[in-house]
C-alpha cells in the first residue's frame, strides 16, 4: 500500500495493446543502436513477431523480448504471458495487472471480517465498526505485502485517519457527526489503497472502493478454487480443528455458565445476541463484509491508478484579459470589508439608525450571503488557476500576486461571517445548523491559508492537505461532541440570565451526549428535557458494542437521578421564547 510513482500521475506512454516492459538490461534494438547478436525487429522479421505475440498470449510489439518481470506501476506490465484481466474498458489503461493468487493470510482476515461483521454490525452503530475494520485492514496489508506493495508516508497518514474516524460512533450518540466520521472514514480508507495524489485522483480514489467489488469477488474465488484443488488435504484439517475448537468452547462455556452466575452473566453480556429470525438479515452482513474485505485486499494488491485521469489545462489568456477581473473583484472585497471594520470596530449605532436592525438580527441577515462568497471565491480561484497566463515567472509572479491577495479578503469575509453567527449565538443560542455552517465557514478559511501557503512551497501536496484538513474537521467535529457543545451554550445562558426559558421543545430532541449538560437544569426544566432521552437510553437493549459512550454515560446519569413527574407540567415550560429571535410563519416553517 504505496503512493503511486510520479510517473503514474501522467497518461502512460505505451498503449493497452502493448506488451510487457523490458528490464535495462534488455534494451530493444533500434535503428539507432546496434545489436550485438541477431535480434529480430518489425522490419526483418514481422513473422517472428507475430509468432512471439501468439504464443505469449499477450500482443507485444516486435524486437521486444516476452521475458522478465515490469514495472509494476507500468501499463502492460506483469507476470509475460499472462492477460490483463482487466479487458479494455475506460479504465483498462489505468490498471496494473491482475494480482497474484489471494494469499491463505487474506482468506483468513476476508473471512474474519465476514463473520464478525455477521455477528456485530446488525444492532447498531458503536465500537463493533472497529472491531470489523481491523481483521478488514489486515487483509488490505497482507494483500498489498503478497503484490510488493510497500507502506509509505501517505498511506499510513489515509489508514490511521480512517481508522481514528472510525472512533467517533465508540464515544458519540448524536447520528449525524457518526454520519460524517463514517463516510469520511470509507474515503480515506479507499484513499489509503490507491495512493492518489492528484486532484482528480483524490476525489475518484475517495470512491475507488466500488470499483473493486465485482474484480475482488472473482479474484477471492478463483483463489479459492485453486488452492482447494492444490491442498484439500491441509483445509480438511483445518476445518477438523475449528469444529473441535466450537465444540469444546460450547461444552465447557455452558458447564462454567451454569455453574456460576456472574460468569453467566459476563458470557452473556460479551457473545453477540443473534437468533434464527435474523437469519436473512445476518447472512446479507456476511455477504456485505465479505464482499467488502475482498474489494479491500483486492485493491492493496493491485490499485486503479486514479491519477492517470487528467484533465488538460485551459488555454491560457493574456495578463490584461486575465488579470483584470480578478483585480475589479479584489477591489470590491476591499470596499467590503473596509466597511465591515467600521462595524466590527463600533459601528452598530450607525447599523442601527439607517437600517432598524439591531446587531442580532443585522449578523443573522448577512450569514449566509458570505458563506456563499466564500464558497464562489474558491470556484474563481480554480477557475482563475485553469486559464492563468503561463508565459514565464512574470507570469507566475502575477499569477501569485492578484489571487493571494483575492485569498487574504476572502479570510477576512471568512471572519466577518464568524464573527456575525458568534454575535447571532450569542443572542439566540447553538443549534445544530448554526454549529455545522460555522464549522464549514472555519473550514473554508482553512482551505485558503493551504492555496495561500501553495502559492508559496508549491502546489505538489495541495490535494492531499485539502483532504486531510477535511478529515481531521470531521473528526474534531465528532470528538467535540456538537450535541453535547449545543447543550452546554443553552443551558450556561439560562443560568447566566441571558434567556428567560430554555428551549424545551429543541433540546428534548438531542441526542444522550447532551445528557451531562442537560442535567444541570432546575425542575421542572430537567425532567421535561430529558424526559424522551431517558425513554430512548434506559429502554434499549442494544448490546455493548452497538453502545456508544455518550450513551452508556447518559444512563449511568439517569439512573442515579431519574426525572420526575408524568409531564403535564411541560407544556407551559420553554415556550415564552424562540431560540431564533423570530416566531415561524403560519406554516410552522423554520428554516434555522
Amino acid at each position: 500500500m504505496s503512493d503511486q510513482s510520479s510517473e503514474a500521475s501522467r497518461p502512460p506512454e505505451q498503449s493497452p495493446e502493448a506488451g510487457p516492459q523490458q528490464q535495462p538490461q534488455a534494451p530493444e534494438a533500434g535503428p539507432e543502436q546496434q545489436p550485438q547478436s541477431p535480434a529480430p525487429t518489425e522490419t526483418a522479421a514481422p513473422a517472428q513477431a507475430i509468432k512471439t505475440t501468439a504464443t505469449a498470449g499477450t500482443p507485444a510489439r516486435a524486437g521486444i523480448p516476452a521475458a522478465g518481470p515490469g514495472n509494476p506501476w507500468q501499463h502492460g506490465a506483469g507476470t509475460p504471458g499472462v492477460k490483463n484481466s482487466t479487458g479494455d474498458g475506460a479504465t483498462a489503461r489505468l490498471r496494473p495487472p491482475a494480482p497474484p493468487l489471494i494469499r491463505p493470510a487474506v482468506l483468513w482476515s476476508v473471512l474474519a471480517t465476514a463473520v464478525l461483521s455477521a455477528l456485530f454490525l446488525g444492532d447498531g452503530l458503536g465500537v463493533n465498526l472497529l472491531i470489523v475494520a481491523v481483521p478488514a485492514s489486515l487483509a488490505a496489508f497482507f494483500a498489498a505485502r503478497s503484490a510488493g506493495r510497500g507502506l509509505r508516508p501517505w498511506t499510513a497518514t489515509w489508514a490511521v485517519g480512517g481508522l481514528a474516524l472510525l472512533a467517533v460512533p465508540a464515544l458519540r450518540d448524536a447520528g449525524w457527526p457518526t454520519f460524517l466520521a463514517v463516510v469520511s472514514a470509507f474515503a480515506l480508507g479507499s484513499l489509503a489503497l490507491h495512493g492518489s495524489r492528484s486532484w482528480l485522483g483524490v476525489f475518484i480514489g475517495s470512491l475507488g472502493l466500488f470499483d473493486s467489488v465485482v474484480p475482488g469477488i472473482i479474484w477471492g474465488v478463483r483463489g479459492i478454487r485453486a488452492r482447494a484443488d492444490g491442498s484439500r488435504a491441509r483445509w480438511g484439517s483445518a476445518l477438523r480443528t475449528t469444529a473441535v475448537a466450537l465444540v469444546l468452547l460450547v461444552v465447557f462455556g455452558t458447564l462454567f455458565a451454569s455453574a456460576d452466575a456472574a460468569f453467566a452473566d459476563l458470557l452473556g453480556d460479551l457473545m453477540p445476541d443473534v437468533s434464527v429470525g435474523e437469519g436473512p438479515w445476518r447472512i446479507f452482513l456476511f455477504a456485505l463484509g465479505l464482499a467488502g474485505a475482498l474489494a479491500a485486499a483486492y485493491a492493496a494488491a493491485a490499485p486503479v491508478r486514479w491519477d492517470g485521469v487528467t484533465v488538460p489545462p485551459g488555454k491560457p489568456r493574456g495578463r490584461a484579459e486575465w488579470a483584470l477581473p480578478l483585480i475589479v473583484l479584489n477591489l470590491l472585497f476591499a470596499a467590503f470589508i473596509t466597511l465591515q471594520l467600521v462595524v466590527l470596530l463600533g459601528g452598530y449605532e450607525k447599523v442601527r439608525a439607517e437600517t432598524g436592525l439591531d446587531h442580532a438580527e443585522y449578523a443573522r441577515q448577512g450569514f449566509w450571503q458570505l458563506l456563499w462568497a466564500t464558497l464562489l471565491t474558491l470556484l474563481v480561484i480554480a477557475l482563475a488557476l485553469r486559464w492563468a497566463p503561463r508565459g514565464g515567472s512574470r507570469d507566475r509572479t502575477l499569477v501569485r500576486a492578484v489571487l493571494g491577495i483575492l485569498c487574504v479578503l476572502t479570510l477576512v469575509v471568512v471572519a466577518s461571517a464568524l464573527r456575525r453567527m458568534d454575535l447571532y449565538v450569542d443572542e439566540y443560542g447553538l443549534t445544530r445548523l448554526r454549529i455545522s455552517v460555522a464549522a464549514m465557514e472555519l473550514w473554508l478559511g482553512v482551505v485558503l491559508v493551504l492555496i495561500l501557503a501553495a502559492g508559496v512551497f508549491g502546489v505538489r501536496f495541495l490535494p492531499r492537505a485539502i483532504a486531510v484538513s477535511a478529515a481531521a474537521g470531521v473528526l474534531a467535529f465528532g470528538l467535540l461532541s456538537p450535541d453535547g457543545l449545543i447543550a452546554e451554550q443553552n443551558v450556561q445562558r439560562f443560568e447566566d440570565g441571558k434567556s428567560t426559558g430554555i428551549d424545551i421543545d429543541y433540546v428534548k430532541d438531542l441526542s444522550a451526549d447532551a445528557v451531562p449538560a442537560l442535567d444541570r437544569l432546575p425542575e421542572p426544566e430537567r425532567s421535561c428535557a430529558l424526559r424522551i432521552i431517558q425513554n430512548e437510553v434506559l429502554h434499549s437493549d442494544a448490546p455493548w458494542y452497538a453502545t456508544s459512550w455518550g450513551e452508556a454515560r447518559a444512563k449511568e446519569i439517569l439512573e442515579r437521578r431519574p426525572v420526575l413527574g408524568d409531564g403535564r407540567a411541560c407544556y407551559d415550560v420553554g415556550r415564552d421564547g424562540s431560540r431564533d429571535g423570530y416566531e415561524p410563519d403560519d406554516g410552522g416553517y423554520d428554516p434555522y
